[in-house]
């Protein structure tokens, strides 16, 4: 493995590939290129480690190692049989595969990964007389293998357990919002942490969690406890360390104010559980208040939230959305909000032209992310102002 030049694969979620290739510029990754769901690039082994560390949309970073092409199982096998598994694990490791597989020849994804378990255990059976353990929930070393039609491609996860589990969130909520999509939403509605964040719907407080994490430039893994490339054979213990002393390093002081409202108690209590574990009490506030009932209190405001849909939660969806736009035109002038939902229908009772719509996906539904500006009388005398 040529530790200055990997090519590197980084997974995330759908309309957030542009904010992670921004996220990867910054952290200095070369040949930067979008694909559908993940960005590829370069970096060096320090880089690796970074963007594992801090990289606030990234889902799984994968490192390919083998790429051959098969067409039929007996070539699949074979190929598999003859690579070098001894130069990325150790025969006492133990190690899991999963797979992605779009192929004619290879139509089942179990039966692929039985063949290259069974190619990698024979390799080492054949070669130091001893097989390594597969193991699902706990392996050391994580392989994922990726099928499209006769390319095979091998890749090593260094990330272990998926980025999404940042390692604060000690209660969910009853639909919570997935941390990476919480940060990409963030991030597409310009949240930089100047000025001040709502989200008046705030569940188990993971958009508000996120929103302070950004604010104060915190890594988006300082809470993870395990890397996968911490099994790898090329783990250099002190350039990590090194890189987590520096980007903890980096964070700055917030003075704005981060706060959340919700009236269900054991979303509150939940939010206030996870924001402890997050050890963000001093930065958010999470107050039990009825957004329709509230008022604008903080300037400059942004406003993210993920309100109840009815394939989450059952609402009156009609009354429901035709109260946030009330609410948005009477109590919030000069304000940016941004909601998410998967009930197109029932957003357009909000009364109010979106100024922008971004298509996302909160797990499997397909949703709009919509951003609303509210002016304080109407947007026609604004323009007339700006003008005169």
């Amino acid at each position: 493995m040529d530790i200055e030049n990997l090519p590197i694969q980084i997974k995330t979620f759908f309309g957030l590939e542009p904010i992670l290739a921004e996220e990867i510029k910054k952290l200095g990754g070369r040949k930067v290129e979008i694909k559908n769901r993940a960005v590829n690039c370069e970096g060096d082994l320090g880089f690796l480690y970074k963007i594992n560390y801090s990289a606030r949309t990234a889902l799984k970073i994968l490192v390919p190692i083998h790429e051959f092409k098969a067409f039929n199982q007996h070539q699949f096998y074979d190929r598999l049989f003859k690579f070098d598994w001894a130069e990325f694990m150790d025969v006492d490791q133990s190690f899991s595969i999963d797979a992605t597989v779009n192929s004619e020849t290879f139509k089942h994804s179990q039966f692929v990964t039985l063949k290259m378990k069974d190619a990698i255990v024979d390799y080492f059976q054949d070669k130091f007389k001893r097989r390594p353990n597969v193991e699902t929930r706990n392996p050391d070393i994580k392989f994922h293998l990726h099928i499209d039609r006769e390319l095979v491609m091998i890749s090593m996860d260094s990330s272990g357990d998926a980025l999404f589990k940042r390692g604060y969130r000690r209660e969910q909520g009853e639909a919570p919002i997935n941390e990476v999509l919480a940060s990409g939403m963030l991030q597409l509605a310009g949240w930089d942490g100047k000025g001040n964040f709502l989200d008046p719907m705030c569940g188990s407080g993971t958009l508000l969690i996120e929103a302070a994490m950004i604010a104060m430039d915190l890594p988006a893994q300082i809470f993870r406890k395990r890397f996968g490339f911490q099994n790898w054979k090329n783990y250099d213990a002190d350039l990590f360390s090194k890189i987590k002393e520096f980007r903890v390093n980096r964070v700055r002081q917030f003075d704005g104010k981060i706060v959340g409202y919700d009236i269900d108690a054991r979303m509150l209590n939940a939010a206030r559980m996870n924001v402890e574990a997050a050890e963000m009490e001093d930065v958010i506030e999470i107050k039990k208040q009825n957004f329709f009932d509230s008022k604008k209190e903080l300037f400059p405001l942004l406003m993210v939230f993920n309100p109840p849909y009815d394939e989450r939660i059952s609402i009156n969806d009609d009354d429901f959305y035709k109260k946030i736009g009330d609410t948005f035109k009477t109590s919030y002038p000069n304000t940016l909000a941004w909601l998410i939902s998967s009930d197109l229908e029932a957003v357009k009772k909000v009364g109010l032209r979106p100024s922008r719509k971004i298509k996302l996906f909160n797990g499997k539904l397909e949703t709009r992310f919509l951003q609303y500006e509210m002016y304080e009388g109407t947007k026609k005398v604004h323009k007339l102002e700006d003008k005169s």
